[in-house]
């Protein structure tokens, strides 16, 4: 496996921050790490994530609210991972 750089661990330990069932942008992971302008490196980042089911990448959407890639897919996997965590946020 890859090293990862410590720009992509920050944005990977960002990403642990978001809660089952919900979302953050990009930029907020941006923002959140104090790269604001690193926007599409953050999408970078997380496409290099070695523990996806760990490591919720899944949870980061575009800012107009669509899901944006999973993995450099947008196959629909996204979308049916957060539903899947909504409904166990949700009681099922």
């Amino acid at each position: 496996m890859k090293t990862l750089t410590v720009f992509e661990r920050a944005v990977l330990k960002a990403t642990l921050e978001i809660p089952l069932g919900e979302t953050r942008t990009y930029q907020w992971v941006a923002e959140r790490i104090g790269k604001p302008n690193a926007v599409r490196a953050v999408g970078q980042a997380l496409r290099k994530n070695p523990y996806p089911l760990i490591i919720p990448c899944h949870r980061v959407i575009r800012s107009d609210g669509t899901p944006g890639a999973y993995f450099g897919k947008d196959d629909g996997r996204k979308e049916r991972l957060l539903e899947l965590e909504r409904n166990i946020k949700n009681g099922m």
